[in-house]
């Protein structure tokens, strides 16, 4: 992903993204949105994990950071569904 947007995209946000559900045990990943500010590092920019309870506004999502689980609180925009392989 780059770090603009497109002229047209600039400062606009996905009402879909923004509102969008996750049950606990889904597959996520993290794909933050440029307009809004994404207050955690951005190695994880890209990286997948899941999601464990909703707690507010924002899901806790567990990703494993070089073989260590680690929880994070992240509102639903910076969030991607993936399907699981079964």
């Amino acid at each position: 992903m780059s770090g603009r947007k497109k002229m047209r995209q600039k400062g606009k946000i996905s009402f879909t993204r923004f509102f969008q559900k996750f049950k606990p045990g889904q597959a996520v990943a993290l794909v933050r949105e440029l307009s809004i500010p994404f207050h955690y590092p951005f190695k994880l920019q890209g990286r997948t994990g899941k999601v464990i309870e909703k707690r507010g506004s924002a899901y806790e999502v567990e990703i494993n950071d070089l073989n260590k689980p680690k929880r994070y609180l992240i509102k639903p925009i910076h969030l991607k569904k993936i399907e699981q392989k079964a």
